[in-house]
């Protein structure tokens, strides 16, 4: 059996920036346990899945040891692969999730990925959390993920973390944030628990970010950065209960995987 597999980067303007995906086109579900092999085996941060359906496609993501709930960059470079590569012509995309479903629109030169939000709430400040950032937030808070505002952009580049004692936190992951010198925001995520040391761009995270940030600095249309080694950009804009993220995307690589079944 063989299947087509597309590398996208997402939120990058060119190769060798953003966040890399594996997208797989599928005309029906393969064993779960395949995809999961098939996402072990690309290691990257998240390999997407997706099946057409009455509605538009049904999509869903694997890490390198998980199927998750949420997945921006994944779902942007999906999207890429539907409209550039597949010949979509329909404006907008609808793809039925775990998370509900997510719509994903051509906007000018940029896709438009309309997520929900969820605002994190205040949380004590642990020792294990001091202990595994080497820094003490001046704020945290939680959703799936923890939530640490740093002092500046400088703090959130230098730290290095501890992965071991990250993964024993009770929740997925943490994400790093503070204000930035040329965006509105800057953001670093790390979830070994789920492995992903280090995700390069983590279009879920800033479905907790920009709302956050949106209170605190009074606006709802955000600049933002994650100051990963590879680093992206995007824009989000704060709607009620929604968070719209807009990115780009650039096809890597196309290949084929072929295994006996």
């Amino acid at each position: 059996m063989k299947i087509k597999q597309y590398q996208v980067d997402a939120f990058a303007s060119r190769p060798f920036e953003g966040n890399p995906a594996a997208v797989c086109p599928l005309e029906s579900w393969l064993d779960d346990d395949l995809l999961q092999a098939i996402a072990e085996e690309n290691n990257l941060s998240e390999t997407a899945f997706f099946v057409p359906t009455a509605k538009g496609f049904r999509l869903r993501w694997f890490t390198p040891v998980k199927e998750v709930d949420l997945c921006g960059h994944a779902t942007l470079a999906t999207a890429h692969v539907i409209f550039e590569i597949l010949g979509y012509t329909e404006s907008a995309i609808i793809f039925e999730t775990r998370s509900g479903n997510l719509c994903v629109e051509k906007d000018s030169n940029q896709l438009k990925m309309d997520f929900p939000a969820f605002p994190p709430t205040p949380c004590e400040v642990s020792e294990t959390i001091i202990k595994a950032l080497g820094v003490h937030p001046i704020e945290l808070l939680a959703a799936d993920d923890y939530v640490a505002v740093l002092d500046s952009e400088t703090t959130v580049r230098a730290i290095t973390p501890n992965q071991a004692l990250l993964a024993q936190l009770d929740l997925r992951g943490v994400i790093v944030t503070a204000t930035g010198t040329d965006v509105d925001f800057v953001s670093r995520f790390f979830a070994p628990k789920i492995g992903i040391p280090e995700d390069p761009v983590t279009g879920a995270a800033h479905c907790k970010l920009a709302p956050y940030w949106a209170g605190k600095l009074g606006k709802n249309f955000l600049s933002a950065k994650q100051v990963s080694k590879r680093g992206g950009s995007l824009k989000c804009e704060v709607k009620a209960d929604r968070v719209v993220l807009y990115g780009n995307a650039v096809t890597f690589m196309e290949a084929e995987i072929a295994f006996e079944t």
